[in-house]
C-alpha cells in the first residue's frame, strides 16, 4: 500500500546506527479493558488485533481508546517499557507526530474564520520573502495549499541528515533553518498541480500563525484547542521528556535488530507539523469536538472537509489537516496518522459520534506491517456497531 511519508521516523528508519539491548518482548499480551466501557465495540476483534500489534508486528505495547455517545473503552497490550515490563497504563501520553497538523490546522483555520487570514492569498503575503529560492515562490503559493499539501514544496525531512538527529537527538532544531534546508531543493511540482506530502508547508503554517497573532503556533493551539476543551493530557512540549504516565518510545532500525529507546527526543524537528503528545482519550475528544463544529464555524469546518485525492488506491483524499478515509460497509472516517521517533499513531473519527484512536510505543518499525495493523485496527473500532448514518462531511 502506497503511504503518506514518514516524518521523523521515515529519515531514521534503517540508519539508527547505535546499539541498545532488546529485552525480549511478552510472550502473552492480554489486553485489558477499561470497567467503565459502554462503547459499542467488538471486543472480540480488537483485543486481537492489538495482541497482533505487540507479537507478529514487534511493537512493544500497544493502547486504543474507542468511543462513542454512550461511553468509551480502553484497551492495551503489551508493556510500556521492557525492560521493567511494566504495562501500558490506560492514560497513556505519546508523541502523535503528524497528528499534530490537525490542531496546527484548527488554529489556522480560527483565524481565517476572524478574517485575519486569507486562505487564497499568497504565502508572501504573510511571510516576505521567505519562500524563495531555487524555483519554489511564496509568491505563487496560497496558504491553503500549504494545508493541503499541494504546495509543491519540498519536504524538509527528505533532506534532514538523520545523524544530526541522532548524534544529538537532544539538540534544538531552528524552524527557519529546516525551512530554508527544504528551498535549497526544487519544487516537486508547479503549485496546485498536485499532490505530494510536505511537512515543510506546515512549518511554513506554524510561522503564519506567529506572524499574525505575535504568539508562536504552541501557544495558540494551547488557547484556541487544548484549553478550551480541557484536554489535560496534551502537549506542545518545549523539552524533551514526555509528560505524565507513558510507555518508552523505541526505534528498530531493521528486522531483528534491538529495539533502540529515543524516548527522550527533541520535539523541535517536528514543530508544528509534528511535535505534540496526547493521549488517545485527549484525540478523540479533540476530534469529537471539532467534527461537532466546536472549534470551527461552519465555513471554516467546510473548508477543512473540502477533500482531494491523494492518488493513494485506497481512496483516501486529503483536506486542510484532516484526511478522510473509507469504511467498510460505506461511509467515511476523519481523521490522522501520526509518526514520530519512537511512537506510531492514528485516529479517526465518523460524524455520527464514533471516535476511535491506535497508539503503539515503536517507530520505526522494521516494516509496513505495523501500519497496516494499526489502520485495521481502527477501521475495525469505527465500522463495530455502525448506524446506518453516513460518514460524509455534514458540517
Amino acid at each position: 500500500m502506497i503511504r503518506h511519508p514518514r516524518t521523523l521516523a521515515s529519515t531514521l528508519a534503517l540508519v539508527v546506527a547505535v546499539g541498545a539491548a532488546q529485552a525480549a518482548l511478552p510472550g502473552s499480551a492480554a489486553a485489558t479493558t477499561a470497567a467503565e466501557s459502554t462503547a459499542c465495540v467488538d471486543h472480540s476483534r480488537l483485543p486481537e488485533l492489538l495482541h497482533r500489534l505487540t507479537t507478529v508486528d514487534g511493537a512493544p505495547g500497544a493502547l486504543a481508546e474507542v468511543r462513542d455517545r454512550r461511553g468509551s473503552t480502553v484497551l492495551t497490550s503489551g508493556v510500556a517499557d521492557v525492560r521493567s515490563r511494566a504495562r501500558v497504563h490506560r492514560d497513556s501520553r505519546f508523541r502523535i507526530g503528524s497528528m499534530t497538523k490537525m490542531f496546527t490546522a484548527t488554529a489556522l483555520l480560527q483565524l481565517v474564520g476572524e478574517r485575519r487570514v486569507d486562505l487564497d492569498a499568497p504565502v508572501e503575503r504573510y511571510l516576505p520573502g521567505v519562500v524563495r529560492g531555487h524555483g519554489n515562490d511564496g509568491r505563487r503559493i496560497t496558504v491553503r495549499q500549504l494545508l493541503q499539501h499541494t504546495s509543491g514544496l519540498p519536504d524538509f525531512l527528505d533532506h534532514l541528515k538523520p545523524q544530526d538527529v541522532v548524534e544529538d537527538p537532544l539538540a534544538r532544531h531552528d524552524t527557519r533553518d529546516l525551512v530554508d534546508l527544504a528551498l535549497e531543493h526544487p519544487p516537486v511540482f508547479e503549485p496546485g498541480t498536485g499532490w505530494d506530502y510536505s511537512n515543510t508547508g506546515y512549518l511554513l503554517v506554524g510561522m503564519i500563525i506567529e506572524r499574525v497573532t505575535g504568539h508562536t503556533y504552541g501557544a495558540q493551539i494551547r488557547e484556541r484547542v487544548i484549553e478550551p476543551l480541557h484536554l489535560r493530557e496534551t502537549y506542545v512540549p518545549l523539552g524533551t521528556a514526555v509528560p505524565g504516565p507513558h510507555p518508552r518510545g523505541y526505534a528498530q532500525p531493521g528486522e531483528g535488530a534491538p529495539l533502540l529507546d529515543v524516548t527522550r527526543v527533541s520535539p523541535s524537528v517536528g514543530g508544528a507539523a509534528g511535535s505534540m503528545i496526547s493521549s488517545g482519550t485527549d484525540v478523540n475528544r479533540f476530534l469529537a469536538a471539532l467534527l461537532r463544529g466546536e472549534l470551527l464555524r461552519p465555513a471554516e469546518l467546510r473548508e477543512m472537509m473540502t477533500v482531494r485525492p491523494t492518488g493513494n488506491a485506497d481512496g483516501r483524499a486529503y483536506g486542510l489537516g484532516l484526511e478522510s478515509r473509507p469504511l467498510p460497509g460505506g461511509g467515511l472516517y476523519w481523521g490522522h496518522t501520526g509518526d514520530f521517533l519512537g511512537y506510531e499513531t492514528m485516529a479517526g473519527a465518523t460524524v455520527d459520534g464514533r471516535q476511535a484512536t491506535v497508539m503503539v510505543n515503536l517507530g520505526p518499525g522494521s516494516s509496513d506491517a505495523q501500519s497496516d495493523d494499526l489502520e485495521a485496527t481502527l477501521r475495525t473500532a469505527l465500522s463495530a456497531c455502525r448506524s446506518s448514518a453516513s460518514g460524509a462531511p455534514a458540517p
